[in-house]
């Protein structure tokens, strides 16, 4: 029986296009991960979407002059597309502002509350005094009062790591306008973090196989838990569903509390999608399955500490105790995979500073699976890297084309031309062996390391292979022995080696390289899907829910999502035996070789050396 597996992948906000810092971080990881799985035989189901509701996309719309809606709609097809067009295999990738959404994101809440792990407090709310809008927690900057350092938001400081109330910054500011916030009094209900913290902390104890610096920040957060709100003064967002509050359009669930609810609500819409709604409690009642949470370092308190509170307090595990609603007990996360920073000249990618590049230009100029190599290869999966275009060329010219792509031309050109077809070995040499058992021993040790998601790892370890059968083919040079009709054996068993060797990289290169991959796969005179890729399919609101409050979103209304029949690709993640009188065609180029040019200047939408 196949293992299920659940990748939840962060939602991106719905109020710009996506630039590559963000599918460096919780985009192609993920992808890299889900498609390894399937190929390895797990049931996966891949689910995310466009974050749409709190301030962010209210202050957006006002810069726009357009409302929150059309804006919300415009960037939901945008961050579709672009993340289609990556090849990011989403079973659904869907959005907030659904029914569904709205209606899993009450019951959580219903349930919480019901338990008493919702506290109805008042506290000082942060406003813009030219606005009179309510300012998030993560829009307000300072001095942290426990540390000392610049640039603590009023949520938590990332230096320390301790969680903090943005009354308590030193000369707070709002990172909107640069305005010193009001502290007014207001009434909201808090998540008793407090209550659920000996039940949090006895399950993180038990995640020895994360990465350290995603468990001992975790870890950290629990010496200071405090209740921290869940609803805020503003009106777009999620009803509360609470009597004499779901009315009051001026109040609504805070941004994050239904953000991490929509991996659930994500799920669920795709089991109805699928013409199976009862398909989601697979991923998340049995505890069999595993469930790998992909994002940011940014990201990481809302997904190791905020999510599994909110799950154990759903099923009654906090000290307050309570019953399980009627999801059922849901499955807390297996792994928070997070990623550092992608940033370019030192500074973290941001549209609104002009640091920016983005996924739509990338795709338009040099397509998908360029970029995915460089993020997989060089990308910020344990530390900051550095994105330039200089080095982003050096990789694409001298490991994508000059490795990988000359390898597959020259070993399928040279047998075209001296058989026409993958021709039949004779006696395999030491050497042939060799190279034969390195691609082979590869495939278990890469396995190991896309296991753990550790990409950077699985990728050298294949182009390693990809070199060391380059190597094979310059020390064995077939292009002699084509030239004596004697070793015509020992060509024919060269080639098929190399051949062979070809088919094992193009194999284990597939979740990284999927449109590539398929291009191999003919090349190699093989017929059918190998590497499948999502679609766009345009859908409409329709699911039968229960909702209660104002300002709910229209049935009936239609938006795109994305979708893919992963489960009919040929991709399997083991030696596929090169067949002896496959005929062979006289191959394109691989690989497109970049102008060494751009290395110094970039292209003309993102210069090397911007005007201000």
């Amino acid at each position: 029986m196949s293992k299920s597996v659940l990748v939840s992948v962060a939602w991106p906000y719905a109020n710009g296009p996506r630039h590559i810092g963000h599918v460096a971080g919780f985009g192609v990881p993920s992808d890299v991960f889900a498609r390894y799985q399937r190929m390895s035989g797990a049931e996966v189901l891949m689910i995310s979407g466009t974050d749409e509701h709190g301030t962010p996309l209210l202050v957006q719309a006002d810069k726009e002059g357009v409302s929150v809606r059309d804006l919300a709609d415009r960037y939901n097809r945008q961050i579709v597309e672009d993340l289609a067009g990556l090849g990011l295999s989403y079973d659904l990738f869907t959005r907030t502002t659904t029914r569904n959404h709205y209606s899993v994101v009450q019951e959580l809440f219903r349930g919480l509350h019901d338990n008493g792990y919702m506290l109805r407090e008042t506290m000082m709310g942060a406003v813009s005094p030219t606005t009179g809008r309510t300012l998030p927690d993560r829009y307000i900057e300072g001095t942290c009062p426990i540390c000392g350092a610049d640039g603590a938001r009023g949520d938590q400081c990332d230096n320390c790591g301790n969680q903090l109330d943005p009354a308590d910054l030193i000369n707070p500011v709002s990172k909107i306008n640069g305005e010193t916030p009001e502290f007014r009094e207001t009434e909201h209900f808090l998540l008793d973090l407090p209550s659920l913290a000996d039940a949090l902390g006895d399950w993180l104890r038990t995640r020895d196989s994360w990465r350290p610096n995603v468990l001992k920040f975790s870890l950290n957060l629990l010496d200071d838990l405090r209740p921290r709100a869940m609803t805020r003064d503003i009106d777009w967002g999620i009803p509360i569903p609470v009597e004499g509050w779901q009315d009051n359009n001026a109040k609504k669930l805070y941004v994050w509390f239904d953000a991490v609810v929509g991996y659930l609500s994500a799920s669920i819409e795709w089991a109805y999608r699928s013409g199976e709604p009862e398909a989601w409690r697979k991923f998340w009642n049995d505890p069999e399955t595993s469930g790998y949470y992909f994002m940011g370092k940014d990201n990481i308190t809302f997904h190791s500490q905020i999510w599994p509170a909110e799950l154990l307090g759903y099923a009654g595990k906090g000290a307050k105790g309570g019953e399980t609603g009627e999801l059922g007990e849901l499955n807390l996360p297996t792994e928070v995979v997070s990623s550092e920073f992608l940033t370019m000249s030192g500074s973290k990618f941001s549209s609104s500073k002009g640091v920016v590049i983005y996924v739509k230009d990338f795709l338009k100029e040099f397509g998908a699976d360029p970029l995915r190599y460089f993020i997989s290869i060089a990308g910020p999966e344990n530390h900051d890297t550095d994105f330039t275009w200089d080095e982003f060329v050096r990789r694409v010219n001298n490991e994508l084309a000059n490795g990988w792509g000359n390898l597959v031309n020259r070993t399928v050109s040279m047998a075209h031309k001296n058989f026409g077809e993958v021709p039949a070995p004779g006696a395999v040499t030491e050497s042939d062996q060799k190279l034969l058992d390195l691609a082979s021993a590869t495939f278990d040790s890469a396995a190991a390391n896309l296991a753990e998601s550790k990409f950077r790892n699985a990728l050298s370890e294949i182009m390693h292979v990809v070199g060391e059968a380059n190597a094979y083919i310059a020390e064995q040079e077939p292009w002699k022995l084509a030239k004596d009709e004697t070793q015509r054996e020992r060509l024919a068993t060269v080639l098929w080696t190399a051949l062979q060797v070809v088919s094992d990289c193009n194999v284990m290169l597939t979740p990284f390289l999927p449109h590539t991959a398929q291009q191999v796969h003919e090349t190699l005179g093989r017929d059918g899907v190998w590497a499948a890729l999502p679609k766009v399919v345009e859908v409409a609101d329709d699911m039968p829910v229960e909702l209660v409050g104002t300002g709910l979103p229209e049935e009936g209304r239609t938006y795109p999502v994305i979708m893919g029949n992963y489960d009919a690709q040929l991709a399997t993640w083991r030696r596929v035996e090169v067949e002896p009188g496959t005929k062979l065609e006289k191959p394109k180029p691989l690989i497109t070789k970049l102008d060494p040019e751009l290395a110094e200047t970039g292209p003309e939408w993102a210069p090397v050396n911007p005007t201000s």
